[in-house]
């Protein structure tokens, strides 16, 4: 690898960069909110499952296409390649990854932009200043551009320090902030009311409903893009790791980071869904759907915190500086997959390139903004419906059925000699070739209903 490239400094900092990246808004949101409207406990057995049997094989095909190829996510794709009329699909994989990562972040500044404003709101009201609070909750084009393009900006300003000097050292920062936020509010809503019934709903499973379909394809899917999967970023990241790093073990230890996350946030979550429910706040309607779940972060919660009185003011503003950290870790993974591709396409350094795809990345999010009734609901679907599932299916064709099983095994084998005999190895090339596709088949042919 050259020197340019640069690579992380420590299997630490691979693991929390790594981790930091699968850890986001869906995870800390997004998995709970599935939970409760899939059955509770049962839905959070299914997805544990499913994101070892599935998400953890096909993240390992994008690390190992990345430490092989060394380099960015096409490049590494095409070294893959045995022939050439295969490379320009290696181009249409590896690039359009790159293009899914890119619009995410676009839509995704968004939303992590409102997450930032309403952080802001507590400490404008202890300031005294209402009138700015009530700005900073409401929907506005002003607060939208301003939010999202700040968002964007802190996320160009990370990744133009380079792999070791910036992800990898905010990516340390970040992840043990974002656990130790985390960790605090369970406790705090632990000791109120509700939250026992909440905590049961979380973790009795009812085994009648763990077999139903349309929970098994949310939890497949849910643990599918909870790992970055089919973004080029893990490919990238990939080509970061010492080849010296054992592989096997440093894509189970990311796995069960995100896994670990998710469910802790679950214990937040969950448990403050109840406890806003005793104090009056409308969470479920009287058949015991979930209400308002896109939503419910920004209309349930903050009402949970209101009724808290003073206090819900430091809540609040811990729990949206939670949730602001895991869109960060998220958004920086994110923004490295152009950036690492055009600087070595183009031979560009890294700074000026970084600012670049940060300000082409501003303009497409401050066009959704503009149209946001058409255009923010279908990036979205766009990408993590349509791109996400087909690209990550592609990448698993391409260490499955492409990439030669001998060249695959002396990868691994150059952190992990022993490999050849182990479990691992007797499972995970078959998985890749059969059960993964068909696994994520499924879950982009629900994806279409």
């Amino acid at each position: 690898m050259s020197a340019s490239r640069g690579e992380f400094s420590s299997r630490f900092g691979f693991i929390m960069a790594a981790a930091g990246s699968a850890v986001g808004l869906g995870n800390i949101w997004g998995f709970p909110t599935q939970t409760a409207s899939n059955g509770g406990a049962a839905f959070v057995l299914a997805y544990l499952v499913l994101a070892f049997c599935l998400a953890y094989p096909a993240l390992m095909a994008e690390l190992v296409v990345g430490r092989y190829g060394q380099a960015n996510a096409v490049a590494s794709l095409k070294k893959v390649s045995n022939h050439r009329w295969q490379h320009p699909l290696a181009f249409i994989v590896g690039f359009g990854g790159i293009i899914c990562a890119g619009l995410i972040l676009s839509f995704y500044a968004i939303v992590a932009g409102w997450m930032i404003s309403f952080t802001a709101e507590p400490v404008a009201q202890l300031a005294g200043q209402n009138e700015a609070a009530n700005w900073l909750t409401s929907q506005s084009l002003s607060r939208n551009l301003l939010f999202a393009g700040g968002f964007i900006l802190l996320t160009v300003m990370i990744i133009s320090k380079g792999v070791e000097n910036g992800i990898e050292k905010w990516s340390k920062r970040l992840m043990p902030a974002l656990l130790a936020i985390l960790f605090a509010l369970i406790a705090y809503v632990m000791s109120q009311d509700g939250a026992t019934q909440g905590l049961k709903n979380y973790l009795l499973p009812d085994f009648s409903a763990l077999f139903e379909p349309a929970l098994l394809v949310s939890a497949l899917g849910q643990a599918f893009f909870s790992l970055s999967l089919g973004t080029s970023v893990m490919i990238i990241y990939g080509s970061y790791i010492s080849k010296s790093e054992n592989l096997v073990t440093l894509g189970a230890s990311v796995t069960l980071i995100d896994v670990f996350i998710a469910f802790v946030a679950g214990l937040l979550i969950i448990p403050a869904m109840y406890v806003a429910q005793a104090q009056g706040v409308e969470i479920f309607d009287a058949s015991g759907k979930l209400l308002s779940e896109d939503t419910l972060v920004f209309q349930v919660l903050p009402a949970l915190f209101d009724s808290m009185g003073s206090a819900g003011l430091y809540v609040g503003f811990a729990f949206f500086a939670l949730m602001s950290i895991a869109a960060l870790t998220s958004s920086i993974s994110m923004l490295e997959a152009p950036v690492s591709y055009t600087v070595e396409k183009f031979g560009l350094n890294r700074r000026p390139a970084t600012w670049v795809i940060g300000v082409l990345i501003c303009l497409v999010s401050f066009t959704i903004i503009f149209n946001f009734e058409q255009l923010f609901g279908f990036v979205i679907a766009l990408t993590t419906r349509f791109g996400q599932p087909l690209l990550g299916l592609m990448c698993c064709v391409f260490v499955g059925w492409i990439w030669h099983r001998a060249s695959l095994l002396k990868e691994i084998q150059s952190g992990c000699p022993e490999a050849a005999n182990s479990w691992f190895w007797k499972i995970w090339p078959w998985y890749i070739k059969f059960v993964c596709p068909i696994c994520i088949s499924l879950v982009f042919i629900n994806s279409l209903r």
